[in-house]
């Protein structure tokens, strides 16, 4: 565990180090971050070798995703392709050529799978059809806010690597995954709840959100499941549990993260409207975004998560990027005092009217000032 902790310390170190104005696109912020993990004084040279391997995937996913930096031809398929520890062509290619070994016997789902793994960016981004009877030990683990939740052992696991020299990908091997009940959505006819869509293009896009793996389906009664990483524990248990010992500094690296996470989100045109602690999710010192709603059923209040909607949406207008800043104030107030916000108050509609009328939790004493602006704002 200590080797994990010094190498997401030394992750950060490179990108809070780096300045982003001279470092001005993809390749630079490479070169920069390898010198920087090269010249660390505190990894081992195993370290440096994981923490290089976490870079240079990033790079090539980068690289494809925005199509930036000098392409290479391909020793294999002889396409120009920008990916430096595997060909984007290839991998397509290969998970073309398999598109007749495996069916969830619904034509829709299988274009949807099909276009996914089309657009796919790396071989650890790809969304598949995962039969059901490659999962096992599924046991219920709770209700979540829309739908239900299992816990299932995915056999051979999920793509993860391109063996090069086989012209295949490799699997991760045997996994834990949470399995996310769909509900309605038995006569699809290409229209796709977005939800699903969502994530499907996300978990490809964006690498700070709960990975999903892709969809699966309990033959007996017909329901499908959204197949997603299991994650280690969400931000409100966090935070209460470990107040006590959170540094100011380990506090404004936890916010951090979650900024830049919805930054990714934003930058894909994708507001998240549900942005609250218990889908921030921690895995490996990792923090990742979870659950994005697009389908409250219409008798289901906000009063659950009260705290973190902004008036404007309390009051009846969309969701926008400007209330999933709202949210994050409420989280950076929830992270500094490791309380929820407004806990002393029932969420209900006249708690409702309060927040409509201007009220905010008072700020914590001892927090810092730019962080207290940053709240207020």
């Amino acid at each position: 565990m200590r080797g994990v902790k010094a190498q997401l310390d030394a992750i950060r170190r490179a990108n809070e180090s780096m300045d982003w104005e001279t470092y001005n696109d993809l390749t630079k912020r490479h070169e920069f971050r390898k010198q920087m993990i090269l010249n660390d004084k505190v990894l081992t040279e195993e370290n440096k070798t994981v923490v290089m391997k976490t870079f240079n995937r990033l790079y090539d996913h980068d690289k494809v995703l925005h199509n930036e930096g000098i392409k290479r031809s391909c020793e294999n398929c002889q396409e120009d392709c920008l990916a430096i520890y595997y060909c984007e062509h290839c991998i397509r290619n290969y998970l073309k050529a398999n598109f007749s070994n495996w069916t969830s016997e619904n034509d829709e789902i299988d274009k949807l799978i099909q276009k996914y793994q089309m657009e796919s960016l790396a071989p650890n981004r790809i969304v598949e059809w995962i039969p059901y009877n490659n999962l096992q030990n599924i046991r219920y683990l709770n209700e979540g806010e829309f739908s239900e939740i299992y816990l299932a052992t995915w056999i051979n696991g999920f793509y993860n690597e391109w063996d090069v020299k086989k012209q295949q990908i490799i699997r991760s091997g045997t996994c834990p995954v949470i399995l996310k009940k769909l509900d309605n959505i038995e006569n699809i006819n290409g229209n796709w709840p977005e939800e699903i869509l969502t994530h499907l293009n996300l978990s490809n896009k964006c690498m700070e959100i709960t990975r999903c793996y892709g969809l699966t389906q309990d033959q007996t009664n017909k329901i499908i499941f959204l197949v997603i990483s299991k994650m280690d524990e969400n931000l409100k248990n966090y935070v209460s549990k470990n107040h006590n010992i959170l540094t100011w500094n380990k506090k404004i690296s936890i916010m951090c993260d979650i900024v830049i996470s919805i930054s990714r989100i934003h930058v894909a045109n994708i507001v998240h409207k549900n942005l609250h602690s218990r889908n921030i999710l921690l895995s490996s010192g990792q923090w990742y975004i979870c659950d994005f709603e697009f389908s409250r059923p219409a008798n289901k209040p906000l009063y659950g998560n009260l705290p973190y909607v902004a008036p404007e949406v309390i009051n009846g207008k969309e969701f926008t990027f400007a209330s999933d800043i709202y949210s994050i104030g409420m989280l950076m107030w929830e992270i500094s005092s490791a309380q929820l916000p407004f806990n002393d108050y029932e969420y209900d509609y006249d708690l409702a009217i309060k927040i409509v009328n201007g009220m905010r939790p008072n700020i914590i004493p001892g927090t810092p000032l730019e962080y207290s602006k940053l709240i207020e704002q």
